[in-house]
């Protein structure tokens, strides 16, 4: 059954201050035919109805279950889109979530949300799993990104200019009352439980079971997981973010499930945690596992001061560094964009690239990089047309959609050369795109 548009190939496309009567609007393209109207009738638009969200920034694109969820910045709202219907759904307001998000995911079955308060030093939960949306506001100072596992059993909390890793956990009715006496009662590792006087949800700092002491990495920024959801992979940005070494850490994700009665076994020892490390001296703030491949994007170090990017190949099955490749540069430290596509390419887009070490150098730059999977090279970096922060694969198409300089741009997968895209052009700053007609959630450039 085809949607209200009747389009079989569509991308939604968050854009801000699209006239001077409105701050945001989704809008959908039609991917076949690369025109934003009906094929047969060029007076026909289509945009998601009854979204009212201010200066929509990020699209988390869930195909597999039919809808999407968009944070807008202007408002701090979060709103859940119903693909099938083309319509918004359920909307979290900036007061359930204590201000703006600096990072914020919901679980595919939307029974929870996480959501990072840099400024407030709130990790907020949101629970909808009874049914009614029940917010729970954990403190923890300079808490400002969030990893949320594709099961929706496990979220990560990152602090800024930190080495500690932290996790919630969903309290049991006998855990409420036992620690219902406040901190003093609280299990070791607790950093914050609400509410105080009846706690639901506790948030754990990751603490060594051997020692007591805390887990250890170097400037942790976030977690992906593996295919099976059993592993997250620990990216630690090192260098990027004032630490000293870039590293990718696995870590079994069983001890730290949130669901009540779920937790099993216990967190690596600090000795596990060095032996399992995996290097990656080209930087490691942002990665995307590829079966048995995990490739990881960072910035790396120059000797003259400035940053170059560079994506690292590790085989899962050994652990082990394969390659190493220069690509666009990028801000140290801050969430690229990656997607994989048609023709064995990956995609891979950054922002601030025309601040890195390719600009001052006077060599070609751009924030968007094409990468063969097949050969493990770089097959063109495109010349700059601002920051990327939305790329779209269009399944069996051969093409992928971007959001870059605040335009939409579209690209061939075969060759990397631009396609015509004078009819998808929009009025406003394009800040990201999605398909909405993946196949998996794997299509999704919002980590």
């Amino acid at each position: 059954m085809l949607p209200p548009s009747g389009i079989p190939n569509r991308v939604l496309i968050a854009i801000q201050n699209t006239s001077a009567f409105s701050k945001g609007s989704l809008q959908i393209v039609d991917a076949f035919y690369d025109i934003r109207y009906a094929f047969n009738n060029i007076n026909k638009t289509f945009a998601i109805s009854g979204y009212s969200g201010a200066l929509p920034l990020s699209i988390q694109n869930m195909p597999e279950e039919q809808v999407g969820a968009v944070y807008g910045y202007g408002d701090g709202s979060f709103s859940v889109i119903n693909y099938q219907k083309e319509t918004s759904g359920n909307s979290f307001g900036s007061s359930q979530l204590a201000g703006l998000s600096s990072s914020i995911f919901i679980s595919r079955s939307q029974s929870y949300l996480f959501a990072a308060n840099q400024s407030a030093h709130i990790l907020t939960v949101v629970d909808s799993s009874t049914g009614t949306a029940v917010p729970y506001q954990l403190g923890l100072p300079g808490v400002y990104r969030v990893s949320v596992n594709p099961g929706g059993s496990l979220a990560l909390a990152f602090v800024e200019n930190s080495n500690y890793l932290y996790y919630p956990v969903k309290l049991t009715a006998q855990q409420t009352l036992t620690y219902s006496g406040g901190p003093s009662t609280w299990p070791t590792g607790a950093v914050d439980c609400e509410p105080q006087n009846g706690p639901r949800w506790c948030l754990f700092q990751a603490h060594d079971p051997s020692t007591g002491k805390p887990l250890n990495f170097d400037r942790p920024v976030k977690a992906v997981f593996s295919p099976d959801g059993g592993t997250a992979y620990i990216l630690s940005c090192g260098p990027e973010c004032g630490g000293s070494v870039s590293s990718v850490t696995p870590m079994s994700v069983a001890p730290m499930i949130f669901l009540p009665g779920q937790l099993s076994g216990q967190l690596p020892t600090q000795a596990a945690l060095a032996s399992s490390t995996i290097p990656i001296p080209g930087g490691a703030s942002n990665a995307l596992v590829d079966s048995s491949t995990l490739y990881v994007v960072g910035q790396q170090l120059q000797a003259d001061g400035l940053f170059a990017g560079n994506l690292t190949a590790v085989n899962l099955g050994n652990n082990t560094v394969t390659s190493s490749t220069p690509i666009s540069d990028g801000e140290p430290g801050a969430t690229s964009r990656m997607i994989l596509a048609d023709d064995n390419t990956l995609w891979i887009g950054m922002t601030k690239c025309d601040n890195g070490y390719r600009a001052a150098n006077d060599l070609p730059y751009g924030c968007l990089t094409m990468y063969n999977t097949a050969n493990n090279a770089v097959t063109m970096i495109e010349p700059y047309l601002g920051d990327a922060t939305g790329i779209a694969d269009v399944e069996g198409l051969h093409k992928i959609y971007v959001a870059e300089g605040g335009q939409v741009y579209i690209y061939s997968t075969k060759d990397g050369s631009s396609i015509n895209n004078q009819y998808v052009t929009v009025t406003g700053t394009a800040s990201d795109v999605a398909y909405m007609d993946g196949t998996t959630d794997a299509n999704n450039t919002v980590y």
